[in-house]
């Protein structure tokens, strides 16, 4: 067993992990935390996509004590005092999201796209959320929520509602 400091969602964890566990197991059966899905396990489809120090990565790919030290965003962490992010206000607004098992993983990857890239043309946001995989929804209505979601943070000057 190996001791890892880990911050998720804002909240310091002291853990005590084997060298094989998963970012995606820790997350889900240490710190109980089971937004963050497991699909494929091979990192293809982009369901267990957690925010690491601000980047997508596969937790379903990542060793957990290699993120010792690092700050993970779940989905858990992106509503503010029970106020959906706007990208959450979003998906829910253009109905993207259908059995929701993609969702977070979709949400995460576009909040990171939305923080490099304020003004993401359709092409720009398909291309962004090409390692995601949707087997229920058309893709159509996940592009207009990026869209969405892009105008909304424009509006409030790129800032989620509380800091987010």
């Amino acid at each position: 067993m190996i001791p890892m400091t880990l911050t998720v969602n804002g909240q310091s964890y002291q853990l005590t992990v084997e060298p094989r566990w998963l970012l995606a197991d820790v997350l889900r059966e240490q710190l109980h935390l089971t937004g963050t899905h497991l699909g494929c396990e091979h990192g293809v489809c982009g369901a267990c996509t957690v925010l690491w120090d601000g980047r997508p990565v596969r937790s379903c790919l990542t060793l957990a004590v290699t993120a010792d030290g690092a700050n993970i965003l779940t989905i858990e962490g992106l509503a503010a005092e029970g106020i959906l992010h706007p990208v959450q206000e979003a998906f829910w607004q253009e109905h993207a999201l259908q059995c929701g098992f993609c969702t977070p993983g979709f949400i995460l990857t576009a909040v990171h796209l939305l923080q490099e890239n304020p003004e993401p043309t359709r092409e720009e946001i398909r291309e962004a959320l090409a390692g995601n995989l949707c087997r229920c929804t058309g893709y159509q209505h996940i592009v207009n929520a990026v869209q969405r979601a892009a105008a909304a943070l424009s509006d409030n000057h790129g800032h989620a509602p509380s800091g987010q």
